[in-house]
């Protein structure tokens, strides 16, 4: 099984822990917040993902939590969002294509990441998974929303594609830069297209019970 490179998973997390610290100043934005909510609600959706990834492989103290550059991103994606977040509002369309990139993203840096911590190729591809979601979810929960991923259209199945391709890759010694980028990129492709078909999974009937006369 291939080693990962390590500057390609740090390039990966970066990116990722900034586009979804975009996603995550918006919702406080919206929620009005302060500034400090702000800020929070970014770092929690750009590092939420990356802490919970690192818990699970047993890498303490996680590097969200310990590694400036990881922060600093965070930092300035939810920067950016509180100085330009009427533009950004605007451009909707923008903010869910670098959210689907930051879920590409993080997906394969992610997998690559529970990869290079010897894990299982099954736990590192639901270690990618997670660490692409686990952001977004704590987001929504902090301010009294349904998860996303639980309500819209398809969001974990490209995450988890993307998580797949790569473990596949290294159990097959075919992985390389080459390869987790093109993961990254059909994770993109994956996650757009579901915005644009709306192909939301099935739901529960909910059953309306009669009313009772008196």
């Amino acid at each position: 099984m291939l080693v990962p490179d390590v500057r390609l998973q740090l390039a990966l997390d970066l990116v990722g822990v900034f586009v979804f610290a975009l996603s995550g100043g918006l919702v406080a934005v919206r929620a009005g917040l302060d500034l400090f909510g702000v800020l929070v609600l970014a770092g929690v959706a750009g590092l939420g993902g990356g802490v919970l990834r690192d818990v699970l492989i047993g890498a303490v103290p996680p590097a969200g939590l310990s590694d400036w550059r990881l922060l600093l991103a965070a930092g300035l994606g939810g920067l950016v969002t509180f100085v330009a977040h009427p533009g950004l509002s605007r451009i909707s369309g923008l903010v869910r294509v670098l959210d689907a990139a930051g879920l590409g993203a993080f997906s394969v840096g992610g997998a690559l990441t529970a990869l290079a911590a010897g894990v299982a190729p099954l736990t590192a591809v639901i270690v990618g998974t997670l660490t692409a979601i686990g952001g977004g979810m704590l987001r929504d929960v902090l301010v009294g929303a349904v998860p996303e991923v639980l309500r819209r259209e398809l969001y974990a199945v490209p995450a988890l594609l993307g998580s797949a391709t790569v473990v596949v890759a290294s159990r097959t010694g075919h992985l390389s830069t080459a390869v987790a980028v093109a993961a990254a990129v059909l994770v993109l492709a994956v996650r757009l297209l579901a915005v644009a078909l709306d192909p939301n999974a099935p739901r529960a009937l909910r059953r309306v019970d009669p009313e009772v006369g008196g």
